[in-house]
């Protein structure tokens, strides 16, 4: 079976969440630690004050090991912290509580992949939370600023924040700079509170961004190919548009035969979820036809031209020149292709696979089953919101086997808090975590 992203917790109004974390080798055994810990509470009144509850987040991260049975509970006081732990000794559910179970199979230093997902994850204000909140996430975002400002002029952060007079983000060359950005610093993120990445995959432009963390690419060429190849997209918008079709991929792929050539195959993201790329008249057709046979399907936000279609092949000589002086090279982590579908050598990512990149099919269906045959359990999209969890999910289920797909944030929720819940969901499901830098 596969669990969703990460859960709905809902933590109080106040000072930023503190995490409590539990641990035991069995259900008895964290239940066992949960109500000393409430017993130690109820007799302490000094674990009442704002630091006498960092104190106790701080010690229980220190006592021990990190046994299979989980649990971290988040508040921002010692009334809320107190009722999610009386909540787990009384083995109930409790919306700030976050709990699950190793997979001893994986080991208790399960390393996850991380997803980055390409245009479409974007919302007014997805970074603000983290960046007046995280000096880590700031601090990234800033050195993303200083790479890409040689070929942009407009603030990365001015954009994020949406300071009057900068430009929107449903400009194309705005919207995937800032989403690598995004990505990237989501990424630095996890590093700094010990998750490290056992492998990557990118969607699209995601794959960007993706080289970059795996080593591949520096953060010079990377915010070089990101911030050109988007400034060429702008030559072929207005002239087409994507839609993400859910439905069975034959199904979807007998109804495209009737535009033959002028509708393509943009990408695969699981057996029941396509997206489709082409000119506006036949795509204006296509959506009738999905409209009549009462498909599910909706446009990607914010791109209004025809990416992996017949339209990029007029940019050809522009991409390979754009990259043409980049320095690829063997990466630190595995890179998972989806222009290929498999694990591939980075120090391969040169012009001609960027060009690739942008023309042909994402195969990123193909990635999630290599990526799954060879151990992968695990799945983080280091996204403002998680979009391609569906399609993972219904692979996973396709080959009847188990995997953890997490989100990072969520469209409206991207706060520190946000981002301590997903750290809360790994840590249960056997994802190596180091909680200090949460009591800083």
């Amino acid at each position: 079976m596969t669990k969703p992203a990460t859960q709905d917790v809902r933590i109080g109004s106040g000072a930023g969440a503190v995490p409590w974390v539990l641990s035991g080798r069995s259900a008895a055994g964290l239940r066992a630690q949960a109500a000393r810990l409430a017993a130690r509470l109820e007799a302490d009144s000094a674990a009442s004050a704002r630091d006498g509850v960092t104190e106790v987040g701080r010690s229980l991260v220190a006592a021990g090991t990190a046994h299979e049975h989980r649990a971290v509970v988040l508040g921002r006081d010692r009334a809320d912290l107190l009722s999610g732990v009386r909540a787990l000794v009384e083995e109930r559910a409790a919306a700030n509580v976050v709990r699950g179970r190793a997979d001893r199979r994986a080991g208790t230093q399960a390393r996850p992949v991380f997803v980055f997902p390409g245009q479409g994850t974007q919302w007014a204000g997805m970074a603000v939370g983290l960046l007046d909140t995280s000096p880590l996430f700031a601090r990234e975002i800033r050195a993303c600023g200083r790479a890409l400002s040689p070929y942009v002029d407009w603030s990365l952060e001015d954009v994020l924040r949406g300071v009057p007079g900068t430009p929107p983000l449903d400009r194309v060359d705005v919207v995937q700079p800032v989403l690598f950005s995004m990505m990237v610093s989501l990424a630095r993120l996890w590093h700094g509170f010990g998750v490290e990445p056992g492998a990557v995959v990118g969607h699209s432009q995601g794959e960007i961004a993706a080289a970059h963390v795996a080593g591949a690419l520096s953060l010079e060429d990377a915010a070089r190919i990101v911030a050109l190849r988007s400034q060429a997209l702008t030559e072929i918008r207005g002239r087409g548009e994507m839609l993400t079709v859910l439905a069975p991929n034959d199904q979807v792929r007998t109804m495209l035969a009737g535009w033959d050539g002028a509708l393509s195959v943009a990408a695969v993201n699981g057996p029941a979820t396509m997206t489709v790329s082409g000119d506006l008249a036949a795509m204006a057709e296509f959506g009738a036809a999905l409209s009549a046979a009462g498909m599910m399907r909706w446009r990607v936000p914010g791109v209004d031209f025809a990416a992996h279609s017949a339209h990029v092949e007029s940019l050809r000589e522009a991409l390979l020149d754009l990259a043409a002086g980049i320095g690829p090279r063997p990466g630190e982590v595995p890179f998972y292709s989806t222009v290929t579908g498999r694990r591939v050598d980075t120090a391969g990512l040169d012009a001609e696979y960027w060009y690739r990149n942008l023309r042909q099919t994402v195969r990123f269906d193909e990635a999630v089953r290599t990526l799954l045959a060879d151990g992968h359990k695990v799945f983080i999209e280091c996204s403002a919101q998680p979009v391609l969890t569906v399609g993972m999910q219904d692979t996973v289920e396709q080959l009847g086997g188990s995997a953890v797909l997490m989100a990072t944030l969520r469209n409206e929720d991207g706060g520190t808090d946000r981002f301590l819940a997903a750290l809360a969901e790994a840590y249960v499901n056997g994802v190596a975590v180091d909680w200090t830098p949460a009591f800083a």
